[in-house]
């Protein structure tokens, strides 16, 4: 069963999974949408995306190209959510503001992250699983955490890296951790 509305724009070979909600939104060429994910009016998803089950993608979020949305990922548009006015009564599409965000080409966006509104997560950035996204993520970058924070950049040229790497100190922890030797069964 999907809920599709007439205004939702889709482009060839799209291939949508069962209990979907779209409407109002744009879906571009050879893009997946799994199984209980909503996509809202205004939201524009690229080409060739793949958009995991659970997902939810507000209005004013613009996904580009080639980009990976892991499952239960949320997008958030309301920077001050209320549910009521100042003088009491339920809110209108007149009573907030929309605030953008922007997913650039070739990103990957890890599950269950959540991300604030009003940020840009840069061409091939990688946002870890559960992070929490609060501010704009350089291209080529990965960050994780909660709030997210850059641990290193991507690619071939790593001279650039040495803002993004771990502390010495935080190495040889982990190789500790590394080397623990757990009982049978645990």
């Amino acid at each position: 069963m999907q809920n599709i509305s007439k205004d939702v724009k889709l482009g060839k070979n799209v291939k949508i999974y069962d209990f979907v909600n779209l409407y109002g939104c744009e879906i571009g060429d050879n893009t997946k949408i799994g199984a209980f994910v909503e996509i809202q009016k205004g939201a524009k998803i690229g080409k060739n995306c793949k958009i995991s089950s659970h997902t939810f993608i507000c209005e004013g979020v613009t996904i580009e190209d080639e980009v990976f949305i892991g499952h239960n990922v949320t997008f958030i548009n309301d920077a001050y959510p209320k549910a009521v006015t100042d003088g009491g009564n339920l809110q209108t599409e007149n009573d907030w503001e929309c605030t953008a965000t922007l997913i650039r080409r070739g990103a990957s966006i890890g599950s269950s992250a959540t991300l604030m509104c009003g940020i840009t997560v840069g061409e091939k950035a990688l946002v870890g699983a559960g992070s929490m996204v609060t501010r704009d993520i350089p291209p080529n970058t990965i960050v994780v955490g909660n709030p997210a924070r850059a641990i290193r950049k991507i690619g071939k040229d790593k001279s650039n890296e040495s803002p993004f790497s771990r502390s010495e100190s935080s190495v040889r922890i982990n190789q500790r951790r590394n080397k623990r030797s757990y009982p049978a069964g645990a």
